[in-house]
């Protein structure tokens, strides 16, 4: 019984990694997990908008990173609609050459695009 249930574990750890490079979840801060999947299309586009378009990066005290918090005083600026149907609910800063789409509602950085 100990050998089925340590096979069924091992079964289960190995379809969550294989999913886990599809899709990337990330936490949004409140305890509740927000899968973003950004094609690699979209993350081209994303990086030539950027340049095209000569985002000035913010500057902040301290590196915006995944899970954090952005500080009241940054704007989160409108996701385009071109960076894919998906994204458009979610704001983005621009910070330290990386984009990272953030949570409007409470400000959590969710996803950095690389």
């Amino acid at each position: 019984m100990k050998k089925l249930f340590l096979l069924s574990a091992a079964a289960v750890l190995i379809s969550t990694g294989a999913f886990a490079q599809s899709t990337v979840v990330t936490t949004t801060g409140t305890g509740h997990a927000a899968a973003v999947q950004i094609e690699p299309e979209y993350r081209t586009k994303i990086k030539s908008y950027i340049t095209e378009h000569r985002v000035r990066p913010v500057v902040t005290k301290e590196k915006i990173i995944v899970g954090a918090t952005v500080p009241t005083d940054v704007e989160l600026e409108a996701v385009p609609t071109d960076w894919g149907p998906s994204l458009t609910k979610y704001r983005y800063v621009y910070s330290g050459d990386r984009v990272m789409l953030v949570d409007p509602g409470s400000r959590v950085v969710v996803q950095e695009i690389d």
